[in-house]
């Protein structure tokens, strides 16, 4: 058969032809040309990164007629039959059906005679060395030690985590790394421009994109596409062969979910996979999608980093209608699907079940939404009222209130509005103690978390309070927004209170507040437990006892 595989005929020749290695074949070139060689090395990586080909590279740079060099020349008698597989003192060894005791100890044996070739050094290349036995590792270690001087031994392994640390500990290590989507478009380029073929850009990066880092898998779905077409490969072709969703039909059914359209999205699904898509792929290729976004969303500058979307104005759209929160959720439900998936027989009933999980996270996000609007407009109206009524004072009362300031203006300091009464706070404040207070501080976190399972509006509304005193049967929480505590106030109340009981075994209450209100209560609390006399009453008996009868609010002193 004359015709060869692209990954075959254009595999590499010379180190410099290794793709995007440069870490590794800088280090390998300055050793052979200063002959500082190691014995052994052990080179680990992904699949199609160049690890067999940078071993039979370096079995021809040593053994080359014009060595010292940091490249064979491919045109002696040594470099020709090493690469033709005729000289047999290179030998290659696949350890997955080579990985008994027999194997090794047959190289044990051999090892120590001189190469019979007219080379210098007997290169021993071990490919997934991993696979090995632990009695055939056993009985390589001696020989990995102490080789023979005209011998090198160089290991391969996609999983170094397998290999015993001992033999680690021999070896010169060199960690291959995944090739990049720009290395690899570069390289099948430089391939394509001695061939009558025309390809796509974008279905060269999507070649890059699937191949995941392995040169060999990218020049294999090349080759199988160029058969496939008849003139030009494109973008469709190669989703085709692939069975890859295009980044068009994964915004269709993003799209749909962001908007919670249940019915879109089913359909679109159904199409995918009536059109012969792998299901476990379509999952895969959404879960990419939404990692994507994520990284678009919070590191725009960093474009480089997207491995399957490309930026236009429709991804745009869909990333402003999303938020991060909700896009960790997709993914975590998404990649849950995924492996359950992987022991179903119907596939296509959770990618079913993860659309609706979906689209009601997304309704809950909308609720919350809806909810803030409508409070946000009932407190528009509240201040509207409020404005309206101060206006419409009488300006003699104004100018007595700028003459003389009153201590207390309403219930509480800062003037908004409260369900409790100050009064009402600093009687809960007499029964309460710091322990109390500790025992709701350390399990405030779990609170929060019961909270969140059952309403994630309420846990939203709630995260903006904080417990600031409690007694045995009574909490204060302290809110930033009064929004935020009008909301827990009218509607999560009996929720939260009922968890309080789940988790204390008690039958706890909270009162509700301001911070800023609660700072000036507790200063007033604070004075009256010392026993100091409230300065608006001067003293005055006669003004004390109008105070307990009608409250300070009523009162006002005028000299």
């Amino acid at each position: 058969m004359s015709y060869q595989a692209l990954y075959r005929v254009w595999r590499p020749k010379q180190l410099s032809d290794v793709v995007g290695q440069e870490h590794i074949t800088k280090t390998i070139k300055n050793a052979l040309i200063q002959e500082k060689l190691s014995h052994a090395y052990l080179f680990t990586g992904p699949r199609g990164t160049g690890k067999t080909s940078a071993a039979k590279i370096i079995a021809k740079a040593v053994n080359c007629q014009c060595a010292p060099v940091d490249e064979p020349c491919n045109e002696c008698e040594a470099c020709i039959g090493i690469s033709d597989g005729s000289i047999v003192d290179v030998i290659e060894i696949d350890a997955a059906s080579n990985n008994g005791v027999d194997e090794i100890r047959d190289i044990r044996d051999k090892v120590k005679f001189a190469p019979s070739s007219g080379i210098r050094y007997k290169v021993y290349i071990i490919d997934e060395v991993h696979m090995l036995s632990t009695g055939a590792f056993n009985a390589l270690l001696k020989t990995l030690e102490e080789p023979p001087k005209h011998v090198i031994f160089i290991l391969a392994t996609t999983e170094p985590h397998k290999i015993p640390l001992t033999i680690i500990s021999r070896c010169q290590r060199f960690d291959f790394k995944r090739i990049t989507s720009e290395a690899m478009i570069s390289r099948m380029q430089f391939i394509l421009s001695h061939y009558d073929t025309n390809v796509n850009q974008d279905a060269l990066s999507m070649i890059a994109r699937v191949s995941e880092g392995g040169m060999r898998d990218a020049l294999s779905l090349l080759d199988q596409a160029i058969s496939y077409c008849d003139e030009e490969v494109l973008l469709e072709d190669i989703l085709t062969i692939t069975g890859a969703v295009s980044q068009g039909l994964l915004m269709e059914v993003a799209d749909a979910l962001v908007t919670a359209d249940v019915v879109k999205a089913l359909n679109s699904v159904d199409k995918l996979v009536s059109a012969g898509k792998d299901p476990t792929r379509f999952i895969e290729d959404f879960i990419f999608f939404y990692r994507d976004m994520l990284l678009h969303k919070t590191a725009p500058q960093l474009s480089g980093v997207l491995e399957r979307v490309s930026v236009d104005d429709k991804f745009i759209n869909i990333s402003e209608k999303t938020n991060t929160s909700w896009i960790y959720q997709t993914i975590q439900i998404l990649n849950e699907i995924l492996q359950d998936m992987k022991w179903s027989s119907h596939p296509k009933i959770f990618i079913e079940v993860a659309i609706v999980k979906i689209c009601n996270t997304q309704i809950q996000v909308n609720e919350a939404k809806g909810e803030d609007y409508q409070l946000l407009v009932k407190k528009v109206e509240f201040l509207e009222k409020q404005l309206a009524n101060i206006q419409t004072l009488p300006q003699t009362h104004s100018n007595q209130s700028q003459e003389k300031p009153k201590k207390n203006q309403g219930q509480f300091r800062g003037g908004a509005r409260s369900s409790v009464s100050s009064n009402q706070v600093k009687e809960m404040l007499k029964q309460a103690t710091k322990q109390d207070l500790q025992r709701i501080t350390s399990s405030w976190g779990q609170i929060m978390e019961l909270v969140k399972k059952q309403s994630v509006p309420a846990h939203a509304w709630l995260s903006d309070s904080k417990p600031v005193a409690a007694s045995k049967n009574m909490i204060l929480l302290a809110f930033q927004n009064e929004m935020h505590r009008d909301m827990v106030d009218s509607k999560f109340r009996q929720m939260i209170e009922q968890i309080l009981v789940n988790v204390f075994s008690d039958q706890l209450k909270f009162l509700t507040i301001l911070t800023n209100q609660w700072e000036g209560i507790k200063e007033d609390f604070v004075r009256e437990q010392r026993g100091d006399a409230d300065p608006t009453s001067d003293g005055d008996p006669i003004v004390e006892e109008a105070m307990k009868l009608v409250g300070s609010e009523l009162i006002e002193i005028i000299d």
